[in-house]
């Protein structure tokens, strides 16, 4: 028996192997005296036969295994993501973002309001306040300033029509503005959130983030495109008004010379 143990503390196989010995071991309890004498030799025989299989050609095949394994992750931590490089990029992000995110903060945080009237700081509150949501009271706050289009009666309908339209182009441009500085505040927490991740991303994943900031690029330059479709139209707008001032211009000029001309007419 103590050959029988010995045998077993030498099996360094799997499950299987294991179960095998197992069955073969109740067997032999199970059996008469005189079968488990005689077949001693033999089963002894076989559980040698089955260990050295499983040491020599199924271990060889699982060391081998493990060599390539070994050989796959030392070429991935050297050549596909050197450790070493990762480690250094993520100790420049964190000293860069430990430098200056004070400072951007602190520039972020700078008031540039300069109205000291009552209504003027109000309405240039609204304007840098970077919110949306309070841009339907923003014509009221406007019409306090620059005032309101004159009845029909105080002004001739051309030029209130002129008025009117210059207004509603302002605000226009005055309200893009309020979007734009809300979506760029919306761009820098997303920037502050990709710089974070940068800090501490795992290896392989850098794809995703380059994914995330292209779509925040992507973001960004429509943000300028509309920002500029607006200031085209208020140039255009302006030398509509500028064309429309000549044509007034001319009309006055004319009448002028009408009125001249009957005058002189006159004895």
């Amino acid at each position: 028996m103590r050959k029988i143990s010995a045998g077993w503390r030498n099996l360094r196989f799997g499950a299987t192997g294991k179960r095998l010995v197992a069955v073969i071991a109740i067997g032999l309890i199970l059996a008469p005296v005189g079968a488990q004498a005689a077949g001693l030799g033999d089963i002894l025989s076989l559980i040698k036969t089955i260990t050295s299989t499983l040491q020599k050609a199924v271990g060889g095949v699982l060391s081998d295994i493990q060599t390539v394994n070994s050989e796959i992750n030392k070429f991935r931590q050297e050549l596909v993501w050197p450790l070493n490089e990762i480690n250094q990029a993520r100790a420049f992000v964190s000293a860069t973002r430990a430098r200056y995110t004070g400072l951007m903060s602190q520039i972020q945080s700078i008031k540039n309001n300069s109205a000291n009237l009552a209504n003027p700081r109000q309405l240039e509150s609204a304007l840098r306040g970077g919110q949306a949501g309070g841009m339907g009271q923003f014509q009221q706050v406007y019409a306090q300033v620059y005032a309101a289009v004159p009845q029909s009666n105080a002004a001739k309908p051309m030029q209130r029509d002129m008025m009117d339209i210059d207004d509603a182009l302002a605000m226009d441009s005055l309200k893009t503005t309020i979007v734009s500085d809300q979506a760029t505040q919306n761009l820098l927490s997303l920037a502050d959130s990709l710089d974070q991740q940068s800090a501490s991303a795992a290896p392989g994943s850098a794809p995703l983030l380059t994914a995330q900031a292209r779509v925040t690029d992507l973001v960004t330059q429509a943000q300028l495109a509309k920002m500029l479709a607006a200031e085209l139209r208020q140039e255009a707008a302006k030398l509509a008004h500028q064309n429309a001032l000549l044509r007034q211009s001319a009309s006055a000029t004319r009448n002028l010379q009408n009125q001249m001309q009957q005058v002189l007419k006159h004895p």
